[in-house]
């Protein structure tokens, strides 16, 4: 019992301390490696949400694969949300060299924090994260996380969507392991293959006018 509470009174001198540094920059840095530090002894350490940190919105960029778009109505009220409500879900992302990241949910909720005059000032320019686990950081386990994300919200671009299973198909991903990992229908996996392979078929091919029969 005294070691807790001998730990206890550390813990609340170190947040004294904390508290006390005056440039708001170094405050967040602190409590950042705080969250970061408990969050490695933590028992759910596996879980992104246990430690969600504050970093320069400078410091995060969108993908470039997402296929999930948003209505401007329902754009307009993802803002007016953040900005009542404040931040209630973090954004979701991977560290792809230090102190940047890349989003792999969250891509409107990034917008907001970014395009949002109201709610950047609130915010002080940063932006909530809560960062994937490293086993899941290969482009692949990227992709599929952003597609499963985004199945329940929002509507996807088709073409885009080909595309993605596509490229997936092209990592050596079977149609089985595809469809598994975004949630469809093996069929729908077919589909949308075909739809972008019929484009490739006949991508930078050369064609002849037509040919009209002699009289």
């Amino acid at each position: 019992m005294e070691n807790n509470l001998e730990l206890i009174n550390k813990l609340e001198n170190l947040l004294i301390s904390i508290n006390q540094i005056q440039n708001e920059d170094e405050k967040i840095k602190a409590l950042n490696y705080c969250k970061t530090k408990l969050h490695e002894i933590s028992p759910f350490k596996d879980e992104p949400t246990d430690c969600v940190i504050w970093i320069k919105n400078t410091c995060i960029e969108a993908n470039d694969y997402n296929p999930n778009s948003v209505a401007p109505k329902e754009m307009k009220l993802l803002e007016h949300s953040i900005t009542v409500d404040g931040y209630t879900q973090p954004i979701v992302v991977w560290e792809d060299e230090e102190e940047k990241y890349e989003v792999i949910d969250g891509f409107h909720r990034n917008r907001v924090g970014k395009e949002c005059k109201e709610v950047t000032e609130r915010v002080k320019g940063y932006l909530p994260l809560a960062i994937i686990r490293k086993d899941r950081e290969e482009r692949n386990n990227r992709i599929s996380s952003t597609i499963r994300h985004n199945r329940a919200r929002g509507k996807h671009q088709i073409t885009a969507m080909s595309e993605i299973v596509l490229e997936l198909s092209r990592r050596n991903w079977s149609e089985q392991k595809i469809a598994k990992e975004l949630g469809m229908e093996q069929d729908e996996v077919l589909r949308l293959k075909q739809i972008t392979g019929l484009m490739e078929i006949f991508l930078d091919k050369e064609f002849s006018e037509s040919w009209e029969p002699e009289e």
